[in-house]
């Protein structure tokens, strides 16, 4: 499995830090500061929806 760093993750003090792991067809996310802890794991159009309603709820810098 191959993990990478979200690109909102960069920079700050790395408290809201999160991973990704394409697992076709889901898509896995995990705390980058605990990688060994227990991973969330979505069909992908389940992740896409989650994404886009964060995206919504968030603020833009």
């Amino acid at each position: 499995m191959h993990w990478r760093k979200s690109t909102h993750s960069g920079g700050g003090d790395g408290d809201t830090c999160v991973e990704v792991a394409e697992l076709h067809p889901r898509i896995a996310i995990r705390d980058s500061k605990a990688p060994l802890r227990a991973a969330l794991s979505f069909p992908a159009p389940a992740f896409t929806a989650l994404i886009e309603h964060l995206k919504a709820r968030t603020p833009a810098p």
